[in-house]
């Protein structure tokens, strides 16, 4: 997912500069929002069946072992591929915000944290890295649940019902369940993606 998701990010900053002229390392915040919001187009469609099987696995009666295939094949049997897709649309009202938050956070950390004209710091990427995980999940965390509670649901039930259902049951505090130990993951574990990136970026740049 995270290999669409970066593939997504430079046809997103591709597209970007079609449309604008600018090279990319002119790009300004709103730029970089815009091309991290286009990857989210591609993220969803790997992401949104995945999530869904994942849910669905999760929320099984723990006295039975359920194979994700066995999983997967009930879901085709009562919905066909619309019930394996289903939460699509939330998926991409998560990821659409919180990839341009993602990468808008990322960008503008590592330039205030970089010297110009030096080596990009180990400390600066993993320090951006880690804030852009956190800033993304604060801000699309209520929108993550809606996804995972619609995913779930074993009726046809829409965001906006969803939405409802999730008020009704706790108010503001049901959209935030797990939210700390997901903060608590973020930081390190986005801090290493964006090291593995910029570390293999910066080795086949010397090899090409």
């Amino acid at each position: 997912m995270f290999a669409v998701s970066f593939w997504g990010y430079d046809v997103g900053k591709k597209i970007v500069t079609s449309f604008t002229g600018k090279e990319v390392s002119n790009f300004s915040i709103a730029n970089i929002s815009t091309a991290g919001f286009i990857s989210a187009v591609p993220t969803t469609l790997v992401a949104a069946p995945f999530e869904r099987i994942k849910v669905m696995m999760q929320i099984q009666d723990g006295s039975k072992t359920t194979s994700m295939g066995s999983v997967i094949k009930e879901m085709y049997k009562t919905g066909g591929l619309r019930s394996i897709f289903k939460g699509s649309a939330a998926t991409l009202a998560r990821d659409g915000p919180g990839s341009a938050l993602y990468f808008a956070t990322y960008e503008y950390l590592k330039r205030k944290l970089s010297t110009p004209d030096t080596d990009l710091s180990l400390f600066a990427i993993t320090m951006a890295g880690g804030c852009a995980g956190v800033s993304m999940w604060l801000g699309v965390f209520p929108i993550d649940t809606i996804k995972s509670t619609q995913q779930s649901s074993n009726t046809n039930i829409s965001i906006v019902k969803t939405t409802q259902n999730i008020y009704k049951r706790g108010g503001i505090k049901a959209f935030f369940p797990g939210v700390g130990p997901a903060l608590a993951r973020s930081f390190p574990a986005n801090a290493a993606t964006f090291l593995g990136v910029e570390l293999a970026r910066n080795f086949f740049d010397k090899l090409a």
